[in-house]
This record gives structure tokens, C-alpha cells and sequence, in this order.
């Protein structure tokens, strides 16, 4: 058993029967009275989002979750392919269970798949990938003194502020975790 107050962001834990992943995770010291653990929590089996808030002092079953070194292959419908780097064997994982990650899986991208025994649960990206402008304004020459950026469409569908130089067709590191433009590639 371990305290909500010990969660942090990506912990897998078990709460009325369910798999649940901390997507984000706030302490919450209102003027009066105690604090409150406010957290999106994300069920892993059906993919579903909520916002919780429970008592730092309130105790849930921490799981215990095996990574394996993957490879993303391709999406088949509504599923999405890995392959074990070991073995070879091949997973599949609803998208709805990874919509977040989605955002920024390319092909032949190297992951970590998450397991809760013999169940693929979700997957870790990288801290950082390279993804490809396909859409977004043309610079304006001059228009530097706002430095504001401008939203670019990357190859995935993500949208990212970018930059007012970066352009169609350029290659950008983007960080995983808040969805920010990093640096050219």
C-alpha cells in the first residue's frame, strides 16, 4: 500500500478493482482546512480520463509494472502495433489507451511498452522526439519583435508553437511531457 501523497506523474496503482495511471498530479493547500491531492488519472484498460481529488493520507495498492524495450510499427484500425526488441512478438494496444502518446508516435520509433502482468497497459516514450512541419505560416519578414511563436501541424497531427522562422518541411525535437518546441533537429 502506498499514501497518494507518495504518487507521482506515470505511477501505475489499483483503486476499486481498476488500473489507474496518474497523468497529472497537484497538492492543493486550500486557506483552510487540509490538503488535497487533485489528480487526472487515466484508466488503463479503457483508456478513460478523470479529474480525482482524494486525501494525501488515503492509501492505494501500488502496481507493479515490467517495461520492455519496443519498437512502434504501425496502427491497424483502431489499434496499434509494437514489437519487443528481444523477442520479436508483436503487441497490440487499443489507441484509446494511448491517446496522449499518440500524439507523438512515428513509425519505427523506439518505446517502452508497459506491462501489469501479462497486460500491455501503455507505453513510455522517449524524453524527446523528431517530428516534421507539414503545416504552418509563412514567416513574416520583420514580425520578430512579438516573439510570441505561431502554431505549426506536425507529421503525427500534433500542434506545436513554434518559432516564427521555422518553416514547411523542417525537422524539430519536441519534448514529450508538455508538448514544447525544443530545437531544430
Amino acid at each position: 500500500m502506498i499514501q497518494t501523497i507518495d504518487l507521482k506523474k506515470g505511477m501505475v496503482f489499483e483503486k476499486d478493482g481498476k488500473l489507474l495511471k496518474v497523468l497529472a498530479i497537484n497538492h492543493h493547500k486550500p486557506g483552510k482546512g487540509n490538503t488535497l491531492m487533485q489528480m487526472d488519472i487515466q484508466d488503463v484498460r479503457s483508456g478513460s480520463i478523470v479529474h480525482t481529488t482524494m486525501r494525501p493520507s488515503e492509501k492505494v495498492e501500488q502496481v507493479m509494472v515490467n517495461k520492455k524495450n519496443a519498437q512502434y510499427l504501425y496502427d491497424e484500425g483502431n489499434t496499434s502495433v509494437f514489437m519487443d526488441l528481444e523477442t520479436y512478438e508483436q503487441y497490440e494496444i487499443d489507441q484509446s489507451q494511448i491517446s496522449e502518446e499518440k500524439k507523438y508516435l512515428t513509425e519505427n520509433m523506439q518505446v517502452q511498452m508497459n506491462f501489469v502482468d501479462s497486460e500491455l497497459v501503455g507505453v513510455e516514450l522517449p524524453a524527446t522526439v523528431t517530428l516534421e512541419v507539414v503545416e504552418t505560416q509563412p514567416e513574416i519578414k520583420g514580425a520578430t519583435i512579438d516573439g510570441g511563436g505561431k502554431p505549426a501541424t506536425m507529421n503525427t497531427g500534433l500542434v506545436v508553437t513554434v518559432p516564427s522562422f521555422v518553416k514547411n518541411g523542417d525537422k524539430i525535437i519536441v519534448n514529450t511531457s508538455d508538448g514544447a518546441y525544443k530545437s531544430r533537429a
